[in-house]
């Protein structure tokens, strides 16, 4: 049954106490988070609880972010809200990777090194070639603001309030190198209040989106995600391409 948006108010709870059923093994499995705004760290801080649970069978063994950038009004070069959340939780900043590009051969060397039997990566905002996707174990998975195949890009949320949906949600999916194309693992469907504005349905669905990611996890490392998973109708893609400087009141 879908859920319905409550304009302004949502709560994001801990979604932790789902991995229970995770097969608990000696040695955790090392997973590579990818991710750089604000709405990424909902995310990130919900692999960083899940995996301090007692029964946890993965641990968050690095970082992949955008470089430090110019933001705020002093126009600071500052590291991304999810390189930040990471120094605070005590990740080491060795292990806090901001490469130029994602297919940087040194990086690539460095992720092997870490041997990643998972990468996730949520708004990330850089392209992964085929050399980073051979890496993981058990391949890279992504967090998609929408209900593939509808809205693959980078505004999934913002085009979808443009066309006046009534339905929206979020996917969990493969990453392959065509973009946003891979095999679904979940999705999770909600109606849209006709007032909510994107930012804070963007943020609505990142946090559904963790909650996804966690419950699918124990699949996602036994192999059965990835036999289970429903391929995307081509067919039925639409596009969400980027905004413009002159859409700003899309944002």
């Amino acid at each position: 049954m879908n859920s319905t948006l409550m304009l302004r108010r949502f709560i994001c709870f801990n979604a932790s106490a789902s991995l229970s059923s995770a097969a608990s093994s000696p040695k955790k499995k090392p997973l590579i988070f990818l991710g750089s705004p604000q709405v990424s760290v909902t995310v990130l801080e919900a692999l960083f609880d899940a995996s301090s649970a007692p029964n946890s069978s993965f641990e968050v063994a690095g970082i992949v972010t955008q470089p430090p950038s110019r933001r705020d009004r002093g126009r600071k070069v500052l590291p991304s809200p999810v390189a930040q959340y990471a120094l605070e939780k005590g990740l080491p900043s060795d292990l806090i990777f901001s490469p130029e590009k994602a297919g940087d051969e040194a990086f690539l060397s460095t992720l092997r090194d870490l041997e990643p039997e998972l990468c996730v990566t949520a708004a990330y905002g850089n392209i992964l070639p085929t050399k980073f996707l051979n890496i993981p174990v058990h391949g890279t998975v992504n967090i998609h603001p929408s209900l593939l195949p509808l809205f693959r890009g980078a505004a999934p949320v913002q085009r979808a309030l443009q066309d006046g949906v009534q339905e929206t949600g979020v996917s969990l999916a493969f990453t392959v190198r065509k973009l946003d194309a891979g095999p679904v693992i979940a999705t999770k469907k909600f109606q849209v209040d006709d007032q909510i504005k994107a930012p804070e349905l963007l943020s609505f669905l990142f946090c559904e989106g963790s909650k996804l990611l966690i419950r699918e996890l124990p699949s996602i490392f036994d192999g059965s995600a990835k036999s289970n998973s429903v391929p995307q109708d081509d067919s039925k893609a639409t596009l969400a391409p980027k905004i413009a400087p002159d859409e700003g009141w899309l944002s």
